[in-house]
């Protein structure tokens, strides 16, 4: 008596299914920061330098140019982090909730920094800046 064919749709778990892991909004999220950070960079030495040339006012920081390649630093870092996350086994809306959480409240607190050190050069009693001090950053 021949015995009945195995079935391996028993094992089949439908719930369990596995895409590729997001790289590909990792790697995009990156390039996004890389390249908004890079525009950042150069619009704040353009701000620094028109300072020391013509003493234009460095503050307010927040117009449109220096606005848009922060968020855009922002939104690739959260991009980066939610896809980094999705591939060690986060899903997609926690992975992405969490990663604009932690840009959000990271990137908030270096543009209140960025701020208090181009006031404190604008009013000439800028002081060397000491990172284990948080109190000076509140």
């Amino acid at each position: 008596m021949a015995s009945p064919p195995l079935e391996f749709d028993i094992f089949e778990l439908p719930y369990a299914q596995f895409s590729q892991p997001p790289y590909l909004v990792a790697g995009l999220g990156l390039g996004i920061a890389v390249l908004c950070g890079l525009t950042f960079s150069r619009l704040i030495e353009a701000k620094l330098e028109g300072w020391k040339q013509d003493r234009l006012a460095l503050l307010p920081l927040g117009n449109a140019e220096t606005s848009l390649a922060y968020s855009g630093i922002l939104i690739g870092i959260t991009l980066f982090i939610g896809g980094a996350l999705q591939v060690f086994g986060f899903g997609a809306g926690t992975g992405l909730l969490v990663a604009l959480l932690l840009s959000l409240l990271t990137g908030g607190g270096l543009w209140v920094q960025l701020e208090q050190l181009m006031g404190q050069v604008e009013a000439g009693n800028f002081k060397a800046v000491d990172f284990d001090n948080f109190d000076q950053f509140f």
